[in-house]
């Protein structure tokens, strides 16, 4: 069993309250527009982070995370790009990759809009944890936890960190 903590388009900006509501996962996910390096390196301080740079990360992250990223979590294939849109909308990248590399778990950000749903087409589950961060139109910051137990993705849950203009909440 595997626990996750999924965030995005943080902008640089990390709220506290995120390491209070990652504590018991195994590894943080980051589905792009980390802002700059000293996000990536307030995360992974404290849990394995995996990721994908985002349309306004800079050479210092995408030096380190790739456009997409392919990986396996116990018996789940994942695919994270940045811009991938959402089941009968994803962008000529995304699709080719859903395509290609036949996830059962596709995660993306971009959008500021949360999303989980299914899709029959591919066979796969989508996430996106909207955004984390301050900068954009989104009004309430959030991120997703769950958990991949074997092939079985469970135990999700959708936290709100709180309105996009509010201060950062005490650890």
């Amino acid at each position: 069993m595997t626990r996750i903590g999924l965030i995005s388009d943080t902008h640089d900006f990390l709220d506290d309250a995120v390491f209070r509501h990652f504590e018991q996962c195994d590894e943080i996910w980051h589905a792009g527009d980390f802002g700059t390096s000293a996000i990536a390196d307030k995360l992974k301080a404290v849990k394995p982070l995996r990721g994908v740079y985002g349309n306004i990360d800079g050479n210092d992250i995408r030096a380190e995370y790739p456009e997409k990223l392919v990986f396996e979590c116990e018996g789940v294939r994942v695919l994270m790009i940045h811009i991938g849109g959402y089941p009968g909308r994803y962008s000529a990248t995304a699709k080719q990759a859903i395509a290609a590399y036949k996830p059962q778990l596709f995660i993306s950000g971009h959008s500021h809009i949360l999303k989980v749903m299914y899709d029959d087409k591919y066979q796969c589950l989508h996430m996106n944890p909207g955004a984390a961060g301050r900068h954009g139109w989104h009004k309430v910051r959030t991120l997703i936890r769950f958990v991949i137990d074997g092939i079985e993705m469970k135990h999700c849950e959708v936290i709100e960190l709180g309105p996009r203009s509010a201060m950062p909440s005490p650890a």
